[in-house]
């Protein structure tokens, strides 16, 4: 009875199947059609019958405890096999057999095994690879599988490709590796010996060649000493022959080839002629012989007879015990000491001295370290003094005295490395800025007050005033930027004046320029960061210098300053005034000046930033868009709201400053960074109200002074928006300087 045709009854093998491709079995090969897919696999990839297939891949295709692929986790690594085979030799009167040695490796990240023969000389036979890297077949009847390495074992034969080998013995990571699997390996086995090898051997061994070729192998000195060169200064006394005098030589000695160059040392104006070598690069003989040898004369061998046979032919005998060989001593480093002589073909050179690469070979090498220097000649005269005319009053000092250098006078040469390092980088403008009143007595000039800028840069100085209403002085540039010369020097004279520098200005320090003597009182924050930052530069500013006055100093202002900080401080806060910590330190006279004691508080000081006027601020600004004429508001809108996506009226404010900075808003730099603070709110700007308070049609501020504009012109800490010492921390000084505790008890109490 048929089963019915319904899933799961019928017999049809086709059901549910998807590939019935054929695998391809005939192809072309040089031309000719061919069988070449007589192992392939049927229709679909079923195999047909009797049809095994070739396992593709190793039985340990990973490492133990590793989740990579074979290819990744045993990459580089091999194992190693010593084996032998035996050959038969046919048709071969002195050999029937050979034994050859081999390698066999095995790699494992892809089961290949590749045989390598060491190369003898003169063999005979090809020797090197035998069989390439490949997977190989186990003999008949498994030549279906590869070998892998659990095949591998020491002391067992293994057929590859129908030729036995024997393995005999592995390496040390092989052994390890295969331990580690599991394998028990057998024990060494021993290789036997090959006759017709041992008898070549002994052959050689007694064979005595006719021309025996002696190989001086040199290479090895040549690569570790090329380029390396000993050096030493000699002399030759020539004064016995007639115009003779003291020769200074230079010799070189080459480690690479143990050979000595000799150059001459020519002074100026001795009266002789130059020449290119004293000696040519060469090999040094320590005796000079006799007479020259004639060329052919020095031989290493010594014909001994020499004969023509018509049966053998023409032929001679060399001495093989080098009777007639010629063996002459060469200088070499070791001969070669300070204080010693070198005889170069007959000449008496002695060694003076060495340079220290010469010197630090010979104390690694030879363990010396007495290299005192021979003395051969008087030392030399010395130079007269060449006075310098003095400054005649044309051009500056430096153009005078570069007249008398020479006759093209050149103009002085300016410090480059200084103004490339001190020139204005960003907003770090190398300037130091002081607030100055000039010392008269004068009751108009007295009130006149003065910027004094240094430029690092170049150590110029100018000074600006700042104009005030109804003080009769327009005020402005004072003085053009230019070096300065300090007072009280003589003006014609052979030295060079000296200028003021930068350690000359300091808060307190008073200065001479043109006759005008400035007092200076005060100093921008910038100027008072990098003094502080530049401490060994300026010693006004160094604080371990300021604390090393105040603890030099007697007992009995102690106690005053100790009174006078219990006094100042009722209520043990631990904090006075910085106005009466400064009259306290200036009226003791501890040797401070103004600057230092600024410096000290700033040290020991609670620093407060004042609020800065809003309404000022945009009236400031009002007037300076005002003066430059500046119409570019209506685009500046349009482009902060083009960069306002999200239309939230508020902008970050690197953005609103690029913004600011692509429109060239004719804003001070502390000004607008001022504004976008106010204007702020974290980090997102509101630059509707921005705009709306830069905008003087809508908001019209009040008019402004020009002080008030000045403040924003120049950086300074004296105008408005800088950072005020307000109180100092004394108790924190005390214990710093007189090593007192510093808590808030009674400052008076002394410690012990």
């Amino acid at each position: 009875m048929a089963l019915p045709i319904l899933p799961g009854n019928s017999p049809n093998k086709q059901l549910g199947k998807e590939r019935f491709h054929k695998s391809q079995h005939f192809d072309y090969s040089n031309g000719v059609p061919m069988l070449v897919g007589s192992a392939k696999p049927g229709i679909g990839g079923e195999l047909l019958v009797g049809q095994k297939m070739k396992p593709k891949y190793s039985v340990n295709p990973k490492g133990q405890g590793s989740h990579f692929p074979s290819w990744v986790a045993f990459d580089k690594q091999a194992l190693c096999f010593e084996a032998y085979f035996q050959e038969t030799v046919t048709e071969a009167q002195n050999e029937t057999y050979r034994i050859r040695k081999c390698k066999i490796y095995f790699y494992l990240e892809d089961d290949t095994i590749q045989v390598v023969e060491p190369e003898f000389k003169n063999s005979g036979i090809p020797q090197g690879t035998l069989i390439r890297r490949q997977r190989i077949p186990l003999p008949p009847p498994n030549d279906s599988q590869f070998y892998n390495v659990v095949h591998f074992n020491i002391n067992q034969q293994m057929v590859l490709y129908s030729r036995t080998f024997t393995v005999t013995d592995c390496d040390s990571f092989t052994r390890n590796f295969l331990t580690k699997l599991g394998v028990h390996l057998n024990d060494c086995a021993t290789v036997p010996d090959d006759p017709y090898r041992n008898l070549r051997e002994q052959i050689e061994k007694s064979m005595k060649p006719l021309r025996p070729y002696e190989r001086h192998d040199t290479l090895k000195q040549f690569l570790d000493h090329d380029r390396k060169v000993l050096c030493f200064y000699c002399f030759w006394d020539d004064t016995e022959s007639m115009f003779g005098d003291l020769r200074e030589l230079i010799l070189h000695y080459f480690l690479a080839d143990d050979t000595i160059e000799i150059h001459e040392v020519i002074s100026p104006n001795s009266g002789r002629d130059t020449i290119s070598k004293f000696l040519r690069r060469s090999k040094l003989p320590k005796s000079a012989p006799a007479q020259m040898k004639q060329p052919g004369e020095i031989t290493d061998r010594t014909v001994l007879n020499v004969f023509d046979s018509s049966s053998q032919g023409k032929g001679y005998i060399l001495d093989s015990l080098k009777t007639g060989a010629v063996h002459e001593e060469f200088y070499k480093d070791c001969d070669l000491t300070v204080g010693g002589e070198v005889n170069v073909w007959g000449r008496r050179v002695v060694i003076a001295d060495c340079d220290d690469f010469t010197k630090d070979y010979y104390r690694s090498r030879y363990n010396i370290e007495n290299f005192t220097p021979a003395l051969y000649k008087a030392p030399p005269a010395p130079k007269p003094l060449r006075p310098v005319p003095p400054y005649n009053g044309f051009g500056s000092e430096e153009d005078s005295l570069s007249s008398c250098q020479g006759l093209l006078p050149k103009p002085p040469q300016k410090d480059f490395l200084k103004f490339m390092e001190k020139d204005r980088c960003g907003l770090d403008s190398n300037v130091l800025n002081f607030r100055a009143k000039m010392v008269t007595t004068d009751p108009v000039d007295r009130d006149r007050i003065f910027i004094i800028s240094f430029y690092l840069c170049d150590d110029s100085i100018s000074v600006f005033e700042h104009p005030q209403r109804n003080s009769g002085v327009l005020g402005g540039k004072f003085l053009e930027r230019g070096r300065v010369k300090k007072p009280d020097q003589e003006l014609f004279k052979s030295e060079l004046s000296k200028y003021f520098t930068a350690q000359d200005l300091y808060i307190g320090a008073t200065l001479c320029l043109n006759k005008k003597h400035f007092h200076l009182l005060d100093a921008d924050e910038y100027t008072l960061n990098y003094m502080e930052q530049h401490a060994k530069e300026f010693p006004k500013a160094n604080v371990g210098n300021i604390l090393s006055k105040l603890r030099s100093v007697s007992d009995e202002k102690q106690s005053e300053i100790r009174k006078f900080l219990a006094l100042s401080d009722p209520n043990n806060t631990g904090f006075i005034p910085y106005e009466s910590f400064r009259g306290m330190l200036m009226g003791l006279d501890c040797g401070l000046s103004g600057h230092e004691v600024l410096v000290l508080g700033r040290r020991f000081s609670e620093c407060e930033q004042p609020e800065m006027d809003v309404g000022l601020m945009l009236a400031v600004a009002q007037d300076f868009l005002k003066k430059k004429h500046f119409e570019e508001l209506p685009e500046m809108a349009r482009a902060f709201t083009h960069q306002d996506q999200y239309k939230t009226g508020h902008l970050s404010t690197k953005e609103t400053r690029t913004i600011c900075k692509a429109f060239r808003l004719p804003l001070p730099e502390n000004l607008l960074a001022g504004l976008l603070s106010k204007f702020a709110d974290g980090d997102q700007v509101d630059y509707s109200a921005f705009l709306a308070g830069i905008t003087n049609t809508e908001h019209c501020a009040p008019p402004v002074m020009p002080e008030d504009s000045l403040k924003f012109h120049v950086n300074a800490r004296f105008g408005a928006g800088g950072v005020t010492v307000k109180n100092v921390n004394y108790s924190s000084l005390l214990g710093d300087v007189f090593s007192f505790p510093s808590n808030n008890g009674d400052p008076t109490a002394t410690s012990t």
